[in-house]
């Protein structure tokens, strides 16, 4: 027994100590390191609305994830005298819903959003014992370190993200007095509910296998799942797949599907043909026979696809739609329109575009980076009679260049070393009975452009390794923010692909340059929700949008969209967004003045009637003296690629430059 000072009524009250568990004597343990005083008033450290809003939009995923399932909980312990909280990974309280009344207690010791309750701010409590012990923790009325927090019971249970590491805690927590023992076992299941949601959306597109030893087990909680990569590596597995196995998650990470489940994805494939859309039998590597469903999650148009030669081929996309989302997609509003904001730029540019959809004729779209190209294909897309096909994206400068044939055409079985059993078909064949939109189409490498114009041109798909043509129906849509003009005199573009991709040439105005500029913020302003705690709408104070208006907006879309995403983080609860919240870099561009032109080094200027050859060398042999010798760092500033410089300077006699090179960074 030892007596304490309570610290809002100052009186001594007596306190058995005997009765603590070796973890919450460890926890108090940790407590009195901290520099910790028993009889100490809490600072709960509340973060402004400002810096909450910060921290909700670093949790986002985890917030979307668990708000749902703590609303169902909210119901299962109703009228209970009780509150659920979720926090962030240190313990910062980001979310918290419960009995009015209890909330208004509760509010005293800031169980509120904003408030931290890690170990070493709160002593000994379940959240922040739960994160240090990486365990569920009960923490029940005088195991609490600070005596103000006695008058509680708290369960907390950590949130394990899809790879092992903590991401938050879900807990319980209520009036000591009426503390229901079910109440751990209900914020365990929550909180398995949670994280397997987590994992699904993680590994969406990968092979997934979803198991258990008992088969009236599958679809529910208690099912474990496992996410493979196509050639069978192991990407990860959630808690109840782990105690399955036998195997903590870092040990499982040596594993493949073959050591793991003793066949290889096409024995796997085989399977589930025979099985005829029933669940399957496995063997796990440790004798337990477990029933299996399988599922091959595809990826969408920005992400790698699954090769679909190891399954049955689907028909074209255009042909297998469902007819009530064909009727859907017909009556949907029409994107273009979404797009016309105004500027009579952009009005003139859909006018064009809308006089050629559906006429076969190649569209393709210039502009500078990040003025909405991709934007404006997919709308395109969208109000095309292919709309019910896939839009499949491309982007040419951000493939490596050893790599992009294989990508765009597909290859078979065995066609280079590394290459995937069963081969994969590339994005062109991806995008059959659809649109392919090649993005920065000015990059490909000059080699690729001739079979690119040929199956322009004859329609038809030759995959590396293989002797068969493959017919394919699309739609083209290019852009590129370069002078395709330009490249054809340097002879880095093929003029006759240009003339074959250039049906109708439209150019996106920069934003500078857009009189809609106004109605452009409203509207992606109009995509953010209205603020969780007022319930106020982003504005834009007058002076901030007269300073947008004079905004040279350098990186246009992409530029601006951070920027209001960062805004909108950093507002006050009115909602509106002033110059304190702008990103310094934002008055940078205000002040910035034009760069000078980039001048020659002189001893490498061309002499008067050069060749073009000539002049172009001693570009590039001046860019490289510059930066040093540095070639990656030439290139960027040329806007070329390294392999075009290395190829350039054997011509002036200097091509031991390209070693000094090798080693440098390439970002």
């Amino acid at each position: 027994m030892r007596e304490e000072a309570h610290p809002i009524t100052g009186s001594f009250v007596s306190r058995d100590c005997g009765w603590l568990t070796p973890s919450i004597q460890k926890a108090h343990e940790r407590s009195e390191t901290f520099g910790l005083n028993a009889t100490m008033r809490p600072d709960y450290d509340v973060l402004t609305q400002s810096e909450l809003r910060m921290k909700l939009e670093q949790n986002r995923a985890l917030c979307a994830h668990a708000t749902p399932v703590m609303e169902t909980l909210r119901e299962q312990i109703a009228n209970t005298q009780s509150m659920i909280v979720l926090t962030d990974a240190q313990g910062l309280i980001l979310h918290s819903i419960g009995d009015d009344d209890f909330l208004r207690r509760a509010e005293k010791v800031a169980l509120k959003a904003g408030a931290n309750w890690a170990e070493e701010r709160q002593g000994t409590n379940a959240i922040g014992t739960a994160i240090a012990e990486r365990c569920a923790t009960v923490v029940h009325g005088d195991q609490h370190y600070l005596a103000a927090n006695r008058f509680l019971t708290c369960s907390s249970v950590p949130i394990l993200d899809p790879y092992g590491d903590v991401a938050g805690v879900l807990d319980v927590t209520g009036d000591h007095r009426s503390y229901h023992q079910h109440t751990m076992a209900l914020a365990k299941m929550s909180v398995q509910m949670i994280e397997n949601h987590l994992f699904t959306s993680t590994f969406r597109n990968t092979l997934q296998i979803a198991f258990h030893g008992r088969p009236e087990f599958l679809g529910t909680l208690m099912e474990g799942i496992m996410a493979f990569t196509c050639d069978g590596r192991f990407l990860s597995a959630n808690r109840s797949a782990q105690f399955q196995v036998g195997l903590p998650l870092a040990a499982m990470r040596a594993h493949t599907l073959s050591s793991l489940f003793g066949l290889t994805t096409p024995q796997l494939i085989d399977r589930l043909r025979a099985s005829r859309g029933h669940h399957i039998s496995l063997d796990l590597n440790n004798g337990t026979v477990v029933c299996a469903s399988v599922e091959f999650r595809r990826a969408t148009h920005e992400e790698s696809a699954w090769p679909t030669d190891n399954v049955t081929a689907p028909p074209p996309a255009a042909t297998r739609a469902h007819p009530a989302r064909s009727a859907s997609l017909a009556n949907a509003p029409s994107r273009l329109d979404c797009l016309d904001t105004g500027d009579p730029q952009i009005a003139a540019v859909i006018a064009k575009v809308r006089k050629v959809i559906g006429k076969d004729i190649p569209i393709l779209i210039t502009g500078e980076t990040g003025t909405g190209k991709e934007l404006l294909a997919q709308a395109i897309h969208n109000d095309s009679p292919r709309r019910a096909g896939p839009f499949v994206a491309v982007n040419c400068a951000s493939i490596p260049e050893n790599l992009i044939e294989s990508e765009l055409f597909g290859y078979e079985e065995g066609a280079f070393t590394g290459a995937r059993r069963k081969g994969a078909i590339g994005k062109l064949l991806q995008a059959n009975g659809g649109t392919l939109f090649l993005d920065e189409i000015g990059d490909m490498p000059y080699p690729l452009q001739v079979r690119l114009l040929r199956v322009l041109q004859e329609r038809v798909v030759d995959p590396l390794g293989s002797s068969k043509s493959v017919p394919v129906d699309i739609a083209i849509i290019c852009a590129t923010h370069r002078n395709l003009r330009e490249m054809i005199a340097q002879n880095r573009f093929r003029e006759d692909l240009y003339y074959r991709l250039n049906g109708l040439v439209v150019k996106l105005p920069p934003l500078r340059e857009r009189t809609d500029l106004a109605v452009v913020i409203e509207k992606m302003l109009q995509l953010t929700p209205p603020d969780e705690v007022t319930g106020a709408r982003l504005s834009v104070a007058d002076d901030v949008m007269t300073l947008f208006e004079q905004c040279a907006w350098p990186g246009n879309f992409r530029q601006l969209g951070n920027l209001l995403r960062t805004a909108a983080a950093m507002v006050d609860d009115d909602g509106q967004i002033r110059r304190e919240h702008l990103p310094e870099d934002f008055f940078d561009d205000l002040r910035a003045k034009p760069a000078p032109a980039p001048q020659p080094a002189g001893d490498v200027l061309p002499l008067p009637g050069a060749r073009l050859q000539d002049v172009q060398a001693c570009a590039i042999a001046a860019a490289v003296a510059r930066h040093n010798g540095n070639v990656s760092a030439a290139a960027r500033a040329l806007g070329i690629s390294r392999n075009t410089v290395y190829r350039k300077l054997p011509m002036l006699g200097n091509g031991n430059g390209a070693q000094a090179d090798s080693t440098s960074d390439d970002t």
